[in-house]
């Protein structure tokens, strides 16, 4: 009996064509590793953690990645989480090519939308496709500026994905074109672009009706002000510079942003943390400060002066126990059989 081994070649699966002839050159190595996964599980389902930990990839560059085979190179439709191949694979538009082309255009008089989209939203509907894109474009002088706009502030052509999601942002979650803008000069400004955090902060937006101008320059001086009070906390505390947890972020904007507390309160609180606690514990150090706030204690003396009254109550209560011991120790008799002989 004769056997055909083909070694590795016993277990194969298939790649689309069209990921060698158009993708190849201008996909990067995250995304075509994360396609490659995809295919080689294609039997079952995962979560983005899955290739994240077998690649050594984040799960936001899992799901990076995954936008883009869907959204720009249209290779995959995603479904809630049932991932399928597009239809026509091999006519996809390239993800380097830009949107349909943008016309320059005089910035519009910027209205609300009509109807903008209620809050608590719970699913991200279907993204329009290029053709749709286009379509919008030409028919909204508005829409044509937003593309061309976030062209410059990005400081790249639109990826097809992209531009997709500026739309959606506008025409099914109610963000009106200059709070987009807005939106996307505060992501190129914190150095974050991807279509990915866009949309993100974009949904986010929209859940919490940030629908005028008014309401988004409220919201970016609030990420600017709890950005400065986690600074003033991170170099108090002598924290490694890194970005903060949500609640780091929420417990340094209550400490400096609503209480007021200095500097030199902070580190008094940190220290008499570490005293008791051994080491840092932002939430033992926020009930020192949440009852200095309580008690109105706004300057370094006063927290001072309120230790040192704790200490002597404290002496004080030590002292009334150990004579209301003795004196309950000699109504008891015990000294009764000591009679000096």
């Amino acid at each position: 009996m004769y056997l055909l081994n083909l070694g590795a070649w016993n277990t194969i699966f298939a790649v689309p064509c069209a990921v060698v002839d158009q993708y190849l050159k201008i996909a990067s190595p995250n995304q075509l590793k994360v396609l490659l996964w995809v295919l080689r599980h294609a039997d079952h389902g995962f979560e983005p953690k899955e290739p994240a930990q077998a690649l050594g990839l984040s799960e936001d560059a899992v799901e990076e990645a995954l936008l883009f085979w869907q959204q720009d190179a249209n290779l995959l439709t995603i479904n809630g989480v049932e991932i399928k191949p597009t239809a026509d694979g091999t006519q996809a538009i390239p993800a380097d090519s830009p949107s349909p082309a943008v016309p320059a255009v005089a910035a519009p008089v910027l209205e609300p939308p009509a109807k903008a989209r209620p809050a608590s939203i719970l699913t991200r509907p279907q993204k329009p496709d290029n053709a749709f894109v286009a379509k919008r474009m030409a028919e909204s002088e508005e829409i044509a500026y937003l593309m061309q706009d976030a062209q410059r502030i990005l400081g790249r052509l639109l990826s097809n994905g992209c531009s997709a999601t500026l739309l959606m942002l506008h025409d099914d979650f109610g963000l009106p074109v200059d709070v987009i803008l807005m939106l996307l000069q505060y992501a190129a400004n914190a150095g974050k672009t991807s279509t990915r955090y866009i949309e993100k902060v974009g949904m986010d937006w929209a859940e919490e009706e940030i629908f005028t101008h008014q309401k988004a320059e409220e919201k970016l001086r609030k990420i600017a002000e709890n950005a400065k009070a986690w600074r003033v906390v991170e170099q108090t505390l002598g924290i490694a510079h890194r970005s903060p947890t949500a609640k780091e972020e929420t417990l340094a904007a209550a400490w400096v942003n609503d209480w007021g507390f200095s500097p030199a309160l902070l580190r008094e609180a940190y220290e008499r943390c570490v005293d008791t606690k051994g080491q840092l514990s932002l939430s033992y150090m926020n009930g020192i400060l949440s009852r200095w706030h309580e008690q109105g204690i706004t300057t370094l003396q006063q927290a001072q002066e309120e230790k040192l009254r704790k200490a002597a109550a404290r002496k004080q209560e030590s002292a009334a126990k150990s004579t209301y011991d003795i004196d309950e120790f000699e109504r008891s008799g015990a000294f009764d059989h000591f009679n000096g002989e």
